[in-house]
């Protein structure tokens, strides 16, 4: 579904945020796009979406090059920024100046969505909180069905009871024929949600894996060998916790957390152990 060769990309002379970056993510899955703020992961949605265009490489998305902006091409995809301004309307004529650009849009399920998510479609958009102005765009990008829905930093203003019926809508409205893209620096947000990862740090791509491939390829447990190579460690209340190599076949439950810690702390030695 997306197919990005030998990208490149900077803003200006001084810095390069990729170089011959490689990437393929295929339907039926909810990516996590993982990283520090600042590393480049914005960006690459951007590109994704043809908001920006790369200096060198090639992106196929849905079978079109995002950079040619084709109607064909933005009725399939929709992409909530982090950040954005919303005009001084109500929900239902917000509603319909822009659902017809999305020929799935789903009215129905948009009144649900609002519903599960404690909004009130009355509401005007200019007199409700930031949160719950996050909460209608969430609703209105799941509803449209397209094929491709990207959300940057979705969780940013959601409170805890929120975040969790986030989780519960997009997991119920992935299908095979659909690609999610969740770019966050909150990683537990995430964690029961995801089934792919794509961690970045300054720019580069570090882990690209399969929940299930993580779960095989390291584990995540108390520490109290010594003779383990540890990629992170943290003290807690039950001792040192953290990642180790799965040397022992045996599943555990994946903390999104020190996972992160472990790429930032030793990516090289990450990317080597899912390379193979």
């Amino acid at each position: 579904m997306i197919s990005i060769q030998n990208l490149s990309f900077k803003y200006n002379r001084k810095r390069t945020l990729f170089e011959n970056l490689n990437l393929e993510l295929e339907s039926g899955s909810i990516y996590g796009l993982l990283g520090k703020n600042g590393a480049g992961k914005s960006t690459l949605l951007y590109n994704i979406t043809g908001l920006v265009f790369p200096q060198k490489g090639e992106i196929n998305v849905l079978g079109f090059k995002p950079r040619n902006r084709k109607p064909s091409f933005l009725s399939n995809v929709y992409f909530l920024p982090e950040e954005f301004a919303l005009p001084s309307i109500s929900i239902s004529q917000f509603l319909k100046l822009n659902a017809p650009f999305y020929p799935n849009f789903n009215s129905t399920k948009f009144y649900e969505f609002l519903n599960e998510l404690d909004v009130e479609a009355s509401s005007k958009l200019n007199d409700i909180s930031f949160g719950q102005q996050k909460k209608v765009m969430i609703a209105f990008g799941l509803a449209c069905n397209t094929k491709l829905l990207i959300m940057d930093e979705p969780t940013n203003g959601l409170d805890i009871p929120s975040k969790s019926k986030f989780r519960k809508l997009v997991a119920a409205n992935i299908s095979d024929e659909k690609l999610f893209i969740i770019s966050t620096h909150q990683v537990r947000d995430l964690e029961s949600l995801i089934d792919q990862v794509i961690i970045m740090n300054e720019s580069n791509m570090v882990l690209k894996a399969s929940m299930e491939k993580i779960g095989q390829k390291l584990s995540f447990k108390t520490l109290d060998d010594p003779q383990e190579e540890v990629l992170y460690s943290e003290e807690s209340i039950l001792g040192k916790v953290g990642v180790v190599l799965n040397t022992e076949e045996q599943e555990s439950k994946i903390n999104m957390e020190h996972l992160f810690g472990a790429v930032m702390n030793k990516g090289g030695l990450v990317k080597e152990i899912f390379s193979k």
